[in-house]
């Protein structure tokens, strides 16, 4: 005898569980598409302010430190609207809704920052052999501003990025483009005191590989992601051990863990467990769901089928 049971639907004590939970996923998304709007508001008055004196000024770090600052825009931009879009209910062809669009937002953020760390450090290289002169005082000041931007909108984000990629990929961007603008500051106070201006153009290589560095991590998670890979964070052996250490159950197959957005996981299990187990099945299915939960795991599909053991 076999029965299928979708998750965290039952009774009534989990409704509202689930209620609560999802009350706290619309305050982290309001949250979160707040911090999106101020962060690329500052975003752009800072590249506008950044590329002015960059130019201006012959500071190609800066200059490099706007291009990043663009791209944090348009990777905010994107970040926002997946995180928009991620919130509208399922309908029509997207029985699953929209969440995946926050990984696809992650995948090309990815590579909007790896690509900027590389046009910044082919530029440095140029700079290196044409050296330019470079007015230290105003590049010095806008860089301080950029630290200061830049960790303001990290800090907008709150503590919910750790378990968002997409959250997690803009405060990247902006702890990113904060260290460059520290590195763009001590270049310009050391070229100011020495007078050394190839110094700006070894900065920005050192800057730019350190952005397509970063960046490498984030692409690699959000390529696993858009493959359906388990989400990290989550130990599948763990998790395994947890639903086969269950009341009577036998086997554990057919297990499937994947992200249906960069916040919200999802299951599908085929639990067998003994035809004599003592736990009714509501109190059963009750349990499995409580240890799903202790993994971040709100949205499971389980099928429980009794039968003896050593039976196919």
């Amino acid at each position: 005898m076999s029965m299928a049971i979708r998750g965290p639907s039952g009774d009534h004590d989990q409704h509202d569980h689930q209620h609560h939970g999802d009350h706290q996923h619309g305050e982290g998304a309001k949250n979160a598409s707040r911090a999106f709007g101020w962060s690329i508001v500052l975003n752009s008055l800072l590249t506008g302010v950044q590329l002015a004196i960059g130019l201006a000024c012959g500071s190609l770090a800066l200059v490099g430190d706007a291009l990043h600052n663009l791209g944090d825009v348009v990777g905010l931009g994107l970040g926002w609207g997946a995180e928009r879009l991620s919130q509208r209910p399922p309908r029509g062809r997207f029985t699953y809704g929209f969440g995946r669009s926050t990984h696809m937002a992650s995948l090309l953020n990815g590579l909007l920052i790896f690509s900027a760390g590389a046009v910044v450090v082919v530029e440095g290289l140029q700079r290196l052999w044409q050296p330019v002169p470079l007015q230290s005082g105003p590049v010095a000041v806008a860089a301080l501003a950029g630290i200061v931007v830049n960790l303001l909108s990290a800090r907008l984000f709150g503590h919910g990025h750790h378990h968002d990629l997409n959250q997690r990929a803009a405060v990247l961007h902006l702890l990113s483009d904060a260290a460059v603008s520290l590195a763009v500051l001590t270049s310009a106070l050391v070229v100011g005191a020495t007078g050394w201006l190839r110094l700006d153009g070894l900065t920005a290589i050192g800057v730019g590989i350190a952005v397509m560095a970063s960046a490498w991590g984030l692409l690699r998670e959000a390529i696993a992601a858009n493959l359906d890979a388990i989400p990290a964070g989550v130990d599948p052996e763990a998790l395994r051990q947890a639903l086969a250490s269950l009341p009577g159950v036998l086997e554990v197959r057919d297990l499937h863990v994947w992200g249906v957005s960069s916040s919200r996981t999802a299951l599908t299990v085929h639990l067998r467990r003994r035809l004599d187990a003592t736990l009714p099945s509501r109190a059963f299915l009750t349990l499995a769901r409580q240890r799903l939960a202790q993994f971040g795991i709100a949205h499971s599909t389980l099928e429980v089928e009794e039968g003896e053991a050593g039976a196919d």
